[in-house]
């Protein structure tokens, strides 16, 4: 049987590594290629790194501390890959079959595609007959508004009209390989997941389906894990404030009885 997977985000705005709440308000938390190594050597399954900057500003002026400074999301990433020895999972401001091209010729070995597939969904299929299905994952923002689950788009800004399901279905049928499904409202709140929206979207579909937004406690993994047909379980916020956190949450779940792989340290 397919294990089941455990996969940090990191949220890169600017230059800095943020955790975010609600897609509105951020906080700084620090270099952006360390969490990654330490995530890393912790035998994180794969990791996402989402570019959530507004522009291409990536200065973080802090030349005078001794950080190497960056100006460009593709020299991140580079080092981010250097550093790593699992999947990588890249997205944000991708714009064009170009776009990927130069990002998983950095190291990425998946890409999220996310605002570019709602304005135009045939690009999905055409990103995916130009690097194969299982590279490209599609990511979908969800947003309760007057009571139903409405996709967003532009970084959680606008209401595409898209049904979380009917979207889901349509990015299969173009040809992704897999879905990132995350919770606008959940986000940051450490309520646990939106156990409804992930239910009803992966029994609506093949595709692998990567659940987001909400965790505050390793249960919250569980939960998902449990009682929804998710694939994968992904946060952000909670593994940069606890030590060997993704370790810790393995653990946990494996020793729950869930189908992942056991926990281990990499030897350093």
């Amino acid at each position: 049987m397919k294990k089941k997977r455990l996969i940090p985000i990191l949220l890169l705005r600017n230059g800095w590594l943020v955790q975010s709440k609600e897609f509105s308000r951020y906080q700084n938390l620090g270099n952006p290629v360390s969490s990654v190594k330490r995530f890393s050597e912790w035998a994180s399954d794969e990791v996402i790194y989402l570019n959530i900057s507004k522009d291409d500003i990536y200065d973080r002026r802090r030349e005078d501390q001794g950080y190497s400074n960056r100006h460009s999301f593709l020299e991140i990433i580079n080092d981010v890959a250097r550093v790593t020895f699992m999947p990588i999972t890249v997205g944000g401001r991708i714009r064009s079959l170009n776009d990927i091209s130069l990002l998983l010729g950095a190291g990425a070995d998946k890409i999220s595609i996310n605002s570019i597939a709602l304005q135009d969904s045939s690009f999905i299929g055409q990103a995916a007959n130009e690097f194969g299905s299982q590279c490209i994952v599609v990511s979908i923002d969800v947003k309760i508004i007057n009571g139903k689950y409405k996709v967003m788009a532009k970084g959680g800004s606008e209401n595409t009209g898209y049904d979380p399901i009917e979207w889901a279905r349509r990015a299969e049928a173009e040809g992704a390989g897999e879905i990132l499904l995350n919770s606008i409202d959940r986000d940051g709140t450490k309520e646990g997941y939106d156990l409804k929206l992930l239910s009803t979207v992966s029994e609506s579909v093949r595709l692998p389906i990567i659940a987001c937004g909400g965790v505050g406690n390793w249960l919250h993994f569980a939960e998902a894990l449990e009682k929804t047909k998710v694939d994968a379980v992904a946060a952000a916020n909670i593994f940069q404030y606890t030590d060997q956190s993704v370790y810790l949450a393995r653990k946990y779940l494996y020793d729950q009885g869930f189908n992942i792989r056991p926990p281990d340290l990499l030897s350093l």
